[in-house]
């Protein structure tokens, strides 16, 4: 099968490019606009297998779109721009990629006839769950520029099924941690300071809890969905690994040997999500679980950015982290 992948140069999709070239025999594009957090060195060990290749552009640029979709078989579409705070300052982009851009995706492929459609989303459309976990027909209540962008593209892109017949499948994920992902978010971000003798700014009462799942337990999750997924249906992919964040917080303060006294309590982000949930019946009903225990990721993690520092303090310098 020949796989479009937009946005393969972030974090995930970088990671997911990976997975499918070590553990199929398809062949993987990844279509990606390069912006910061977009990196090709993020893909650097994949460069020399032939059935790679790589194209820069705008996924909101639908004549690109068209030229380097045209002849695969499935779009996995990852592009997005999701980061609650950068959408919170600056959510005309957020509208623009993750609604325009997801519209010219699924409309190019639309034209192009392709096979399959899988749009990666998020467990944030669901807004704050006070208890139990959402499940996938409940009803979206986004509460920041980004998950309310991320609400609307999960609705354009289901839409195409009804209205046109487009195979889509769409996966909402819990948070996603591992190697390659830009150091403005959580983890990477409180990893790389602490390495570095920095402080971590820890929002609010700390309190707030998050779902952490492995990317590569999420890519196999999602390369499930698009191959062996139901057209139409919504797929929630989680760990069941819930955590505080000042919990995490003292976790990768023991991995990385500092002490409290690096936490730096910062005001809270406005309308920060108390806490997300997913129910996971129907992945795991397409036979997928968790490969990788939390504790040992973790670990792993820490150890990717300790020993790749030529990837990440790059970044930091650039974006002034």
């Amino acid at each position: 099968m020949r796989l479009f992948v937009t946005g393969g140069a972030g974090f995930i999709g970088s990671n997911y490019a990976r997975h499918v070239l070590h553990t199929t025999d398809d062949s993987v594009t990844v279509f990606d606009l390069l912006t910061y957090a977009g990196n090709r060195e993020s893909l650097s060990d994949l460069e020399d297998d032939p059935r790679f290749a790589f194209v820069q552009g705008d996924i909101c640029d639908r004549d690109a779109v068209t030229e380097a979709m045209r002849g695969h078989d499935a779009v996995v579409h990852f592009a997005a721009e999701t980061h609650v705070d950068r959408s919170i300052t600056g959510p005309d982009e957020f509208i623009r990629t993750n609604c325009l851009g997801t519209n010219v995706v699924c409309d190019v492929a639309r034209h192009l006839e392709v096979d399959r459609i899988l749009h990666i989303s998020t467990d944030e459309v669901y807004g704050s769950v006070e208890e139990g976990s959402s499940h996938e027909a409940d009803l979206l209540v986004p509460r920041s520029p980004y998950s309310a962008s991320k609400s609307g593209s999960d609705l354009i892109a289901l839409s195409y099924l009804t209205t046109y017949g487009l195979p889509v499948v769409v996966t909402r994920c819990s948070n996603n941690f591992g190697p390659y992902q830009f150091p403005e978010k959580m983890i990477p971000l409180f990893t790389t300071n602490l390495l570095d003798g920095h402080k971590v700014p820890l929002y609010g009462d700390g309190l707030n809890i998050r779902d952490w799942i492995h990317v590569e337990d999420h890519n196999r999750a999602a390369d499930l969905v698009l191959r062996s997924g139901e057209p139409g249906e919504v797929y929630n992919i989680g760990a069941g690994n819930e955590l505080t964040n000042v919990e995490l917080t003292h976790r990768l303060l023991e991995l990385t040997g500092r002490d409290e006294s690096f936490i730096e309590p910062v005001a809270d982000r406005l309308g920060h999500d108390r806490r997300y949930s997913v129910n996971i019946d129907k992945v795991a009903a397409l036979g997928w679980s968790l490969s990788r225990s939390f504790d040992d990721s973790l670990a792993a993690t820490v150890e990717w950015y300790r020993d790749h520092r030529d990837w990440w303090e790059p970044l930091k310098a650039r974006a002034g982290l």
